[in-house]
């Protein structure tokens, strides 16, 4: 069995505050950001509105992927956001 990978980003509101993650459980991941369940960044500023996600062949892939996004300024991630999410919808009802 294949196993996926995900680079995730989530937010508190459209141009709020990023924060970026991976899983390779992201709607595990998603549900629990919703819920505060992480007592650290992302649960301090609210981040539980997923706007965007990858999927990577291996964790090592992931990985790498996450720490690249996590050195871009802000105007990248937002551009790679809206990119596919203009609206900046909340992505966790589609994969849930």
């Amino acid at each position: 069995m294949n196993k996926s990978f995900f680079v995730y980003i989530v937010t508190n509101k459209k141009d709020g505050v990023l924060y970026t993650g991976m899983s390779s459980e992201l709607t595990v991941r998603s549900a629990k950001h919703k819920a505060a369940f992480y007592k650290g960044f992302s649960a301090k500023y609210n981040c539980s509105r997923l706007v965007w996600f990858e999927a990577s062949p291996t964790a090592e892939a992931a990985i790498l992927r996450e720490k690249q996004i996590k050195k871009w300024n802000r105007a990248w991630k937002i551009e790679l956001i809206e990119k596919e999410n203009p609206d900046w919808r909340d992505l966790y009802d589609d994969i849930s």
